[in-house]
This record gives C-alpha cells, structure tokens and sequence, in this order.
C-alpha cells in the first residue's frame, strides 16, 4: 500500500517485545519507540520446524500487539535455536541450560531469528528471517558450569549470550546481520520499517 509522508512520519513506532536484548538493539537506531508485551503461546506446534515456529511467533507477537496499537507499526521478533531439526528455546533455569550447552557442544546449531512489521491502518505486513549459523566449541561440563554461573543467560535461546562471555563458547558465527544472534536482526528492521514508510535517517 502506498502512504504518504504525512500518513506515515506520525506513525508510532512499537516493538512487541519485553525483551530488554532487543530494546536495547532497537535503541541503537535512536527512534521513538515504545515497548507493549505481546500475549502469545509460544508452544510449537506438532512437527513445527524451528523455522517456521520463528517465523510464526513473530509474526503472532506483532499482530497481537497492533490490536492494541492499531494506528502503529509495530516489530515483532522471535528466535529459535535449531539443532539439527530441533527447536531449543529459553531454558528458564539452570539445570535446562545445562542440558542445552551439552547437547550443543561441538556441533552447528542455526539461530533462526525472525521478524514481522505490522500496521493494521496502515495493512502494511512483512516478516523476514535471519539464519545465524554457529559452531560450538567441544565444551567441557567445568566451561559450561563457569559460563553459566557468570552469565545466568536463561531468557536466552539456547542459552547462548554472545554478546557476553557466550562468544568464548564458540568455534565460528557466519552470518550476514550482526545483531541476529543477539535477539534482532537490526539491517533487517531497518529495511522493513522503511518498507513500512518509517524515517529513519
């Protein structure tokens, strides 16, 4: 849909997201923003790639949000750790993480990072994805313990924090928006939201 400058620089800008990784990612392109949790089951649902339940998520998350700011445009993000075809999520506690690093230790895991920009008035929607390829060290159990202990990273999918003491947990990252693995692919909200008629520079 076409929009003009006036319809579109008024436009409040909302990240459904209570995720303080990607307000803070959305900081960096220091627009007005303001932050509303999006209420979504987050389950996966029977033989769901991590894919797909990424895309999906996200893409839930930013239409539950812009029925409650339906003149906004609002971003949505999900991200699913992909381990040969199985979906690790936030392990919520210790013992989880504990589990996830082991099972991840030497091999590649893809972080599936997904993105949708919604404007109900607007009937503006996209959703993109980014795919972070990343091989683990051969962990020892005392190197996932000491990790665990000085980051704590269980709201973090697979419970890899790489913006933290997480990198040293890695053997390499190959991907093409380096943000994605920290939450939200920053050059692809970029492109979206200005797909979406948002000024940004």
């Amino acid at each position: 849909m076409n929009m003009t400058t006036s319809d579109t620089e008024s436009r409040p800008v909302v990240l459904g997201s209570t995720s303080r990784y990607r307000r803070e990612l959305m900081e960096r392109l220091r627009l007005p923003f303001s932050v509303s949790a999006p209420n979504v089951d987050e389950t996966p649902w029977p033989g769901e790639s991590p894919r797909d339940l990424a895309l999906r998520l996200a893409l839930a998350k930013a239409k539950a949000v812009a029925e409650l700011h339906p003149g906004a445009v609002v971003i949505g993000s999900d991200q699913v750790a992909d381990l040969a075809g199985q979906p690790l999520g936030k392990p919520g506690e210790h013992a989880r993480a504990v589990a996830q690093l082991r099972q991840m230790r030497g091999k590649t895991v893809i972080f599936q990072t997904a993105l949708a920009v919604v404007c109900l008035d607007s009937g503006f929607e996209a959703v993109d994805l980014a795919a972070v390829r990343v091989v683990f060290r051969d962990l020892s159990d005392e190197e996932i313990e000491s990790y665990l202990q000085a980051e704590q990273p269980y709201d973090c999918a697979g419970s890899a924090k790489s913006e933290g003491l997480g990198i040293a947990l890695l053997e390499s990252i190959d991907n093409d928006d380096p943000t994605a693995l920290i939450g939200l692919p920053l050059i692809r909200t970029a492109r979206l939201l200005r797909q979406a008629g948002v000024k940004l520079l």
